[in-house]
């Protein structure tokens, strides 16, 4: 991380740490709790937690499990490349006040640490998603020294997305004990849908002959994990620079050689380089979501849908 970004994420210390937590109503309907703790906890009924999410995905899965009580406001702008984002003072400054923090972790947020020291708030629950995931290791030595060792994307992935939901819970309950049954069962009801379209995708994907896709950016690569799929790819893993001349030539004769008919493209990559390589081959261009911004107004269950369907058909 720069200088810079730490100067401006230590900055947010001159920031009061206002902590949400106690300002909850003392008095609870239908509840016993003492005045103490109801002032420390968000009671079922009473006021909402303030969660502070990265991007899209991570506000998905928090109004998952969290549903009516939860309020939450993302830091990473709709139509921001979150690879790209280097937050400011202002942008983090409901750090101080949230009660909880999701953030998906794999050096997604090189920041997030950083931030969460910044917020100077006791009461601040951070929950990094993917904790407890393994991840994908990088191989290119650049994109190592430059972004990590792991390839960050997880939430594209329906095993990764139960994981990161069951770790979003465990926060919200650790923000908001009373509501402990409600986060579970919200939790247990979004898994098992992850699950149903897992097992009908899985089914569908074990008897295809052919497990290769092309796509603009290299963000699948635990969506293939899960299903036993490969992905090929015109950009990297963080979407950046064009591909050389002889990495296009030799997609070209890939996608010749296997009869590839679909090319991806993510709405937050350009599709220049993927439409030259469609036409190239005789391919079309079809999109597939990345779900690090809102796209098209479709929830993450609609678009997981859409994917795994979208690349099922082309690999028939």
């Amino acid at each position: 991380m720069s200088k810079k970004i730490v100067a401006l994420l230590l900055s947010l210390l001159i920031v009061p740490a206002l902590s949400a937590c106690g300002s909850t109503n003392n008095s609870t309907a239908g509840s016993s709790t003492s005045s103490s703790i109801a002032s420390q906890t968000s009671t079922a009924g009473s006021e909402k937690v303030k969660v502070s999410v990265t991007f899209d995905a991570m506000k998905e899965f928090t109004e998952a499990v969290g549903k009516d009580r939860v309020e939450v406001s993302t830091i990473i702008p709709d139509g921001t490349e979150p690879h790209d984002f280097e937050p400011k003072a202002q942008d983090l400054t409901g750090l101080s006040s949230a009660q909880v923090f999701v953030y998906s972790g794999f050096g997604m947020e090189s920041w997030a640490d950083q931030a969460v020291k910044a917020a100077n708030n006791k009461n601040l629950v951070a929950v990094e998603a993917s904790k407890g995931a393994t991840p994908i290791q990088n191989t290119d030595a650049d994109e190592i020294k430059e972004h990590g060792q792991y390839d960050p994307h997880i939430w594209i992935s329906l095993k990764g997305a139960e994981t990161e939901a069951e770790n979003i819970r465990d926060g919200l309950i650790k923000a908001d004990p009373a509501s402990a049954d409600y986060f579970k069962q919200n939790c247990d009801d979004f898994v098992s849908q992850l699950e149903s379209l897992y097992s009908e995708y899985n089914t569908k994907f074990q008897a295809a002959q052919n497990k290769s896709f092309v796509t603009g950016h290299a963000a699948f690569a635990y969506l293939c994990r899960d299903f036993g799929l490969e992905q090929n790819s015109v950009e990297d893993v963080f979407a950046e620079g064009e591909p050389s001349a002889q990495k296009l030539a030799g997609l070209v004769d890939y996608c010749k050689k296997n009869n590839v008919k679909t090319i991806f493209v993510e709405d937050m990559v350009s599709p220049a380089v993927s439409q030259t390589l469609a036409d190239q081959v005789g391919a079309k261009v079809e999109q597939i979501y990345t779900i690090e911004s809102n796209e098209d107004d479709k929830t993450y269950l609609d678009r997981m849908k859409s994917n795994l369907s979208e690349i099922y058909d082309s690999l028939s």
